[in-house]
Formats: C-alpha cells, structure tokens, sequence
C-alpha cells in the first residue's frame, strides 16, 4: 500500500528516512525540462481527436501481421485458432483466481484437469501441474524438486551450456540462496558425456533441453539409464510444439519434464504472460510446487474437481511446504488446453511437420548463398545457426530498413565471439513464398 504525506512533518519525517535533504534533491533525477510546474501539456482534445492520435501512432508500429518474422529463441509466432480467444476472452474464465472453493470453481476446475491430462499425453510423463510462471520458471522448480527429493544430500545441479542462457540465469537467481551449486555450463560446447562423467554422490539432477536453444535435437538415448546408476536425475525442457513428431522425454526416462507453454496458443504477447509447464513421475508428486486438481465425485456420486494433495503446510507452515509458487496462470492454461484440443493429435502433427519442413526448406536455400552457411552437423528442428559473411546485426539491420523483414537473434547477444552468427527460426507461419523473399533478400543485404 502506497503512503502518501500531508502535513510538513510528515513530508520531513519521509525525506529524513530515505535520505534525501530536500524535495527538489529527491526529483532531481527528473531532466529539468520535465519537471512540475515547468512541463507543458498539449491542449485537451475530445475523444474522436484523441482516438485518432492514437490511431495514427499506433501505425507507426511495426507488427508481426504485417512483417515476416523469422525470430524465436525462446518466444514463437505460431497460428493461434480464433477459438482460443474466443473462449479465453469470456468473462467466466478471464476474471477467475485460484480456485480454492471447489464449489464454485468447477468450470476453472476442470479446464486445469484437462490441461494437466493433455501435458501428460504429450510429454509422457504421469503427473503433471498448473501454475507456473514460464520455462525459466518451471526449469528452476524442476532444480529444486531434484533437490528435494535427494533429501538434501545431493547440492550440485548440473545444466547443459546449451540450455537457453536466460534460463539458466533465472535458474541461478532463483535458487541464490539455496546453498546449491548450479555448474556445468561454464565451458560452451561441453558434451553430455562429459556432463554425465561430471555427476558425482552431490549431483541432484542433470538438465538438459532438446531442441537446445540452437535449435539442434539433442538424442537422449540411455542417459536416464546412466545418471540413475549414479543416483541423479534427469531434468528435460523440451519445445511442446516438437513432440507433435519428436519422441516424449518421458519415453526416454526423464524423471522431470518441463519447457515454455507460450507456443500453445498464448501467441507472442510484447513478451508475456506465458506459461510453464511442468511434468514429472508419480513418486515425485508430493515434491511438485504449484496447482494439481483430481478428479473425484461427490457424497451423491456426481464427478467433481478439486485441488488436491497440496497439504494444509503448503499455505501455513514455509518450512514443511513445497515451493509456493501460488500464481494462477489459469488463463493461459485455458488456452493452452484450448488450443490442443483444438488442433488434436493430427493437427499438432502437422505444425511440428510443417515448422520442420519449411526450416529445412529455408536452410537449403540459404546455405546455396554466397557467404552464407548453415550449422547443419547435428538435426534440427525449426532453428537454425546461420553464418553470415557481416555481422548478423547489420544483416538484420538491413533486413528490417530495406525489406521490412525481422531477421534472426543476433547469437553475439549470447556469446561476443559469434558476431557473424544468426539463429533463425521458421513455423508454421512462414509459408514457402515468405522464406524465398528471405532468402532473395539476404542475398542482396550481403551485397
């Protein structure tokens, strides 16, 4: 709650606890040129004026409806089904919180019962949860989690260098104070045997994502077997849309599944809200933060949903609780499940096919560039690494001035020694006519 002073004591009283001597020393941040009484506003305009203005500066807007975007690492523009934000948009569900009293929650209810099904299908996994804030988010409860259930005893949790670095870096804030060792990253490229020789009796859990952030498929082929022989876990971020025709990690062991929700139908969103989901083994499940709703019936046998197994210390006693991680992301779980029901098994087979498809359509073709290569050592998915004969960050310039295009991440942003480098990402909304005008395009900015 916001304190706001009346009287000149009180004004004192705060300037003297903040440390500021005066009024005008406390604003003096403020360019003197926009300081009260001194900044002039434009005079008043009536509401068709006003809307008009804003229509106008709005245009000036640059919108991916109207631009070719061919930037992902870590946020997609995939197709959202209008009954997505038809159905998300209804006032039942947009204004719903946490549904604590199951007797007037059930449409809320249901709706997370659903969602938490349709991860577990997709994923492999057999339970899954509700309510975390994004990937980031859901990757750092999936460290602790490990942690937890090694009682403990095991403080090293290991990342892959090929983990997005913004996640990684979330993993690391989020568990500063937690006496854990977050290592394994430090060298890029290091190989996941190498990480898994590194997991010794104080390593909780390995995290590795696939695709990675480059966009490569990491094959996860028997390391479950290898990190469970140590007494570690391993801990998967994955790209949902991917496992509309990529293998589940839960069909290759993973004890953790978790990853960004936002391609589910949540669209792009100036960067957020987005979701993260989280799925894990059954023996895990009273370890898992957030929501879980089951499915039961009532005293006259009727089928009811209701929050479950999340004990009364979850709320009252920090010391005995799970993470209590207690948002509500329950809208952009209802569109997550909208959308998956929406596009079906069938439907979700096809994007993944089709972002693949067209990727590898827009690599061949760019790859017959002059001075252009593509990063194709390893598979796949719907990112690539490009190597440009300038800096990535001109190509992009150029892109973006001269053909109204926006071009790939700029990989020095990650690392300063891959200038030259770009990780271009191409969905199910870069249909092949689009790709041929980036790749006509690179060709004439390389110039």
């Amino acid at each position: 709650m916001s304190y706001i002073p009346h009287t000149e004591a009180e004004r004192r009283a705060m300037l003297e606890r903040i440390g500021s001597p005066s009024v005008r020393d406390l604003f003096a941040a403020v360019p003197q040129e926009h300081r009260f009484p001194e900044l002039v506003l434009p005079a008043p305009l009536s509401e068709p004026e006003l809307l008009a203005e804003l229509h106008e500066l709005a245009a000036r807007n640059l919108d991916l409806a109207g631009a070719p975007c061919f930037l992902g690492a870590g946020a997609y523009r995939h197709f959202v089904p209008s009954v997505v934000r038809h159905i998300t948009s209804r006032s039942e569900f947009y204004t719903a919180y946490t549904p604590y009293q199951p007797e007037i929650s059930q449409g809320t209810l249901q709706t997370i019962f659903e969602y938490q099904t349709m991860i577990c299908r997709l994923t492999d996994m057999e339970v899954s949860n509700a309510s975390h804030y994004d990937g980031a988010t859901a990757m750092a409860e999936a460290a602790i989690m490990a942690v937890s259930v090694a009682r403990g005893r095991r403080r090293e949790v290991l990342l892959s260098p090929d983990i997005h670095p913004e996640h990684r870096q979330v993993v690391r804030t989020y568990t500063q104070a937690m006496d854990l060792v977050i290592a394994g990253d430090e060298t890029p490229g290091v190989t996941l045997d190498s990480l898994v020789e590194r997991v010794g009796p104080d390593t909780a859990c390995l995290i590795v994502q696939t695709p990675d952030f480059y966009g490569r498929i990491v094959d996860l082929s028997g390391l479950a077997e290898r990190l469970h022989a140590k007494g570690a876990l391993l801990v998967v971020a994955c790209d949902p849309i991917s496992l509309g025709m990529l293998r589940a990690p839960g069909a290759f062991g993973a004890d953790i599944v978790v990853g960004e929700g936002q391609p589910l139908g949540i669209g792009l969103q100036f960067g957020g809200p987005y979701l993260g989901f989280f799925a894990c083994r059954m023996a895990h499940v009273r370890r898992m933060s957030g929501r879980l709703v089951g499915e039961t019936v009532d005293v006259q046998g009727r089928r009811g949903y209701v929050l479950t197994l999340s004990t009364r210390e979850q709320h009252i006693r920090r010391e005995k609780a799970t993470s209590n991680i207690c948002t509500n992301q329950g809208l952009n779980v209802l569109a997550a499940a909208v959308y998956l029901s929406a596009l079906g098994k069938c439907g979700l087979m096809q994007v993944a096919q089709l972002c693949y498809h067209r990727a590898h359509y827009a690599a061949r073709a760019i790859a017959a560039l002059p001075g252009f290569a593509v990063d194709d050592g390893q598979p796949f998915f719907k990112e690539f690494v490009v190597r440009c004969p300038v800096p990535a960050r001109e190509i992009n310039r150029r892109l973006l001035e001269r053909h109204g295009i926006v071009g790939g991440l700029d990989l020095a942003s990650v690392d300063p020694a891959r200038e030259n480098e770009m990780l271009l990402c191409v969905t199910e909304m870069n249909p092949v006519a689009q790709i041929d005008r980036l790749v006509q395009a690179l060709a004439e900015v390389a110039n």
